[in-house]
């Protein structure tokens, strides 16, 4: 899809969408209760593929508009050899591993060869020491094994989602286990989420001392979840407030996501702030790097992860900002943008099939006015982004094409 934004002033109030976090982590808990209702469900790519996953394992679903009734999947009914469709979700394939690893069952999954490129050494590490299966190629993974209740060491220094995802797994058995993480904690709001999710259905998870304790309960507490507002895409559509008079409502300032740390940052831009720590708010990225380039620019450390997500976002945000003539510097673990004398780009942008690439190509595009090829990448997480845009007033043309 190619899409037209046309150099806008907007102005008014939007409603965040349903955190895309918190979907995840409810609907597998859900998944494994008697019967849940897991209430303010966008169904965005990635949702859908969690979903789709779980009903292939066995659980009852039953969506509604923005909703699902679901429940019933039993770890010892699993059947030998199912599939499992991530498409391109991380979450999905990272937080169901060690799910399908309590089954003892052969089960395989696929996606996008980006997607199973993407790091997985944590699991097979797990595998390799305990004797199970992990046969890896560029667009399946099959595992089979079987998880005990106990000790396990996991690096957190890659990503949080491995931490999660054996979270998940252990909270479905019917003891306690920990899990001591080594190295610098990345990401720990991410982990923060899944010990609440982990209590809102009734299972105790603390950390403490760098070490996450699980009591696992078997079956979760049937629940009427209501997911709250996700605060990494409302900071992609607050960010349009430095074009114009808009703020965006719904996000629960004492929520326990990260990427609140938005509205302290986007203040700091307005205050004359130029330095700005992404490591535990990687998803920020895209739009900080578009935000400060209305500012001038500026540092931001804490980079190095941004290779590994749906795009490498570094170099993709370092080619399309090129395009505006942002001067963009790199080293390892920090990036610096210089953004002087900018103006509108001569040919399209790319959002290289990262949903947040797009949205952060979309302030600078109201700003100056541009074309984006691959804007259906905001199917991801936001599928409504540009419908969601267009009520505060920005230009768009989704007929550019």
């Amino acid at each position: 899809m190619i899409i037209e934004i046309k150099k806008s002033v907007p102005k008014g109030v939007l409603n965040a969408p349903p955190s895309k976090s918190f979907s995840h982590r409810s609907l597998i808990l859900g998944a494994f209760s008697k019967k849940s209702v897991i209430k303010n469900i966008a169904f965005s790519d990635d949702i859908k593929a969690t979903l789709s996953c779980l009903q292939t394992l066995g659980a009852n679903v039953k969506k509604g508009e923005n909703d699902v009734l679901l429940g019933g999947l039993n770890i010892k009914s699993v059947k030998e050899g199912v599939i499992l469709n991530c498409f391109e979700s991380g979450s999905t394939l990272r937080f169901l591993i060690p799910v399908c690893l309590l089954t003892g069952k052969r089960i395989t999954f696929c996606g996008t060869e980006r997607l199973l490129s993407r790091p997985l050494d944590e699991y097979e590490r797990i595998c390799l020491e305990n004797g199970f299966l992990f046969e890896k190629s560029k667009k399946s993974l099959t595992v089979c094994g079987r998880l005990n209740p106990g000790g396990y060491t996991l690096k957190s220094d890659t990503s949080s989602q491995f931490v999660t995802g054996m979270m998940l797994a252990l909270s479905l058995m019917d003891a306690k286990s920990n899990i001591a993480l080594s190295g610098e904690i990345e990401s720990r709001p991410y982990i923060d989420i899944t010990a609440k999710c982990l209590r809102d259905f009734g299972i105790n998870a603390e950390f403490s001392d760098g070490t996450i304790t699980v009591l696992g309960k078997g079956i979760p507490e049937s629940t009427e979840y209501t997911v709250e507002a996700d605060a990494s895409n409302a900071a992609y559509l607050e960010a349009f407030s430095f074009l114009g008079d808009v703020s965006v409502s719904g996000v629960d300032s004492g929520t326990v996501q990260g990427d609140i740390i938005y509205k302290d940052y986007f203040s700091g831009l307005r205050d004359g702030k130029r330095e700005f720590d992404l490591k535990d708010c990687p998803d920020l990225a895209p739009v900080m790097f578009a935000a400060s380039c209305l500012f001038g620019g500026a540092r931001f450390y804490g980079t190095k992860r941004l290779a590994l997500k749906e795009s490498d976002r570094v170099f993709a945000m370092e080619k399309e900002l090129n395009k505006f003539g942002v001067r963009f510097y790199k080293d390892e673990d920090s990036v610096r943008i210089f953004a002087e004398n900018l103006y509108p780009p001569s040919e399209p942008l790319s959002g290289h099939n990262d949903h947040r690439i797009v949205m952060a190509l979309s302030l600078l595009c109201a700003k100056f006015a541009g074309i984006i090829t691959g804007a259906e990448a905001v199917n991801k997480s936001f599928p409504d982004f540009f419908e969601k845009i267009s009520e505060i007033g920005i230009g768009v043309n989704k007929n550019a094409g």
